[in-house]
Parts: structure tokens; C-alpha cells; sequence
């Protein structure tokens, strides 16, 4: 029985000895790798912690990217909706006043020139700045706005 327990013994030793060797092995390996580090990268900067950030800076992005759509689309919406109603009630003012013998002066065209500018320099601007959206690997081009009857 005492020649069993000795070679339990001595199994233990050996396994001991090669965690020992391993934790060693492994400290070696780790003081490498920070001495690489270092050297390589300013300010003990953690390359796994500058990964988790891009990834994080990848997310912010593709959610502004989201926003920033949603954004011109809803500005369009406006620009659409407005010159509708302008245009509308510039017809409709003309109508009035010719219904009711008034002169049509030509006062207020100075004003819609310089709306319709404005609206055609947003246009060119959106044209000239094609919006492209990568989401889902998938790359949709956002076609905002075209040609509205009324204009020119």
C-alpha cells in the first residue's frame, strides 16, 4: 500500500511540475506580449479595447447614418408640402383677384422667384450629394424629391 501511495505521489509531483512549468510558460508569453505591446501601440493602448470601441463607433454610425435618412426625408416632406400649398394658394389668390377685377400686379412673383431658388438649390444639393445607406449590407439610394408639376 505505501509503494500505491507513492506513486500517487509522484503523479501529483509530475502534474504539479507541468502546471508549474505551464503557469511559467505562460507568464513568459505574457511579458512578451505586453513588452510587444508597448512597443507597438502608444500609451499601453489595449487592442481589444480599441476594437470594442470602433465596433461601438460602427453602431453610432449606422444609427446616424438612420437618423440623418429620416431627417431628409422628413425635410423633403416639408419642402413638398409647402410648395404645394404656396403654389395653391398663389393660384387661388390670382383667381380672387381676377374674379374680383383686381389688377394682378406681379408684386408677390419677386417673393416665389426667391422660394423657388431656394427649393431648386436644395434640390441640386441633394442631386450633387446622392444619399446612400448601407444597412444590412444591402445599399439603397434614397431619391428624394423630383421634378413638381407648377414649378418653372
Amino acid at each position: 500500500m505505501g509503494h500505491n501511495h507513492q506513486q500517487h505521489h509522484q503523479a501529483t509531483d509530475g502534474l504539479v511540475n507541468l502546471f508549474t512549468k505551464a503557469n511559467h510558460d505562460l507568464s513568459v508569453v505574457h511579458y512578451k506580449l505586453e513588452r510587444e505591446f508597448q512597443q507597438i501601440y502608444p500609451d499601453n493602448a489595449n487592442p481589444m479595447k480599441l476594437v470594442s470601441r470602433i465596433k461601438k463607433i460602427q453602431d453610432d454610425v449606422s444609427t446616424l447614418k438612420e437618423q440623418c435618412r429620416e431627417l431628409l426625408e422628413a425635410k423633403q416632406d416639408l419642402i413638398d408640402e409647402a410648395q404645394t400649398t404656396l403654389i395653391g394658394n398663389k393660384n387661388l389668390v390670382q383667381r380672387m383677384q381676377a374674379s374680383l377685377g383686381i389688377p394682378f400686379t406681379g408684386e408677390d412673383d419677386i417673393a416665389f422667384t426667391n422660394f423657388k431658388q431656394i427649393i431648386e438649390e436644395w434640390r441640386v444639393q441633394v442631386r450633387s450629394r446622392t444619399v446612400w445607406i448601407c444597412w444590412k449590407g444591402a445599399t439603397h439610394s434614397l431619391g428624394l424629391g423630383g421634378e413638381e408639376e407648377g414649378w418653372g
